[in-house]
């Protein structure tokens, strides 16, 4: 699996480093998301892709298996 995250389109709900924080942080400068690891541990993987799709402007993609 592989996290990117659009910083550009993130709005700063926190919801993704609430669900992940070993993949998600959220910036205390503006409050978007940062990315803490493109790839995650096999057992964060259905976190991460639960954490995607509930993200309310769609700033995150996950890849492959």
């Amino acid at each position: 699996m592989r996290v990117s995250v659009n910083r550009g389109r993130c709005v700063g709900s926190g919801s993704c480093a609430l669900a992940v924080p070993e993949v998600f942080e959220q910036s205390s400068k503006d409050g978007r998301v940062v990315l803490v690891t493109e790839t995650p541990s096999a057992e964060l993987h259905e976190a991460t892709e639960e954490a995607a799709d509930f993200c309310p402007v769609s700033a995150i993609t996950v890849t492959g298996p």
